[in-house]
């Protein structure tokens, strides 16, 4: 009878521990920003001998134009790329080490061989232009920096923005929801 006991209190211990941890709330590692997450797809057309390129990530991003990190990783979750910038400097690690970049410009060339808006990106999946440069109204969204932006679906958590020269770009971006 005191095993089943033991057993009975053994059961009901581990049930309160898992209810309560339902309701803890996350700690926040420290008073930055919040960070944005969710997936990310790059299309870059095969162009003049180039062949083409895409990528599909889940992506955790915070920061703006001065200051910021993105991680990149596979559909596991394991991490395949962090940059992180200020406004001096770009680092890429690809889990070999740390690259120095002086912008986030070069970074990306560097990284996907064409110029991503990076810097707006925050802004741009805020549902606003980037203040950084010249904007013009779209009737969905606006064009910024080469790019046109719609924002016809952020409603449902959804960015698009496409680049058509020199090469065509495709940026898609879904968020999750925050927590």
């Amino acid at each position: 009878m005191s095993a089943l006991l033991r057993a009975a209190a053994a059961t009901a211990a581990l049930v309160a521990a898992v209810l309560l941890q339902g309701c803890a709330t996350p700690r926040v590692a420290d008073d930055g920003p919040p960070w944005m997450s969710g997936r990310l797809s790059v299309r870059v057309d095969a162009n003049a001998g180039q062949a083409a390129r895409s990528l599909d990530a889940g992506f955790d991003l915070r920061g703006d134009d001065e200051q910021g990190e993105l991680r990149l990783a596979t559909p596991l979750g394991t991490q395949i790329a962090r940059a992180r910038w200020t406004r001096d400097e770009a680092l890429l690690d690809l889990g070999q080490g740390e690259t120095r970049y002086p912008d986030l410009e070069s970074l990306s060339r560097a990284a996907v061989g064409e110029v991503l808006p990076l810097r707006a990106l925050p802004d741009w999946l805020a549902g606003r232009p980037w203040p950084g440069a010249a904007v013009r109204p779209g009737p969905e969204g606006f064009e910024q920096l080469g790019w046109q932006v719609s924002l016809a679906r952020l409603a449902e958590r959804r960015l698009e923005a496409l680049r058509e020269q020199p090469r065509r770009v495709l940026v898609r971006v879904r968020l999750e929801p925050a927590e």
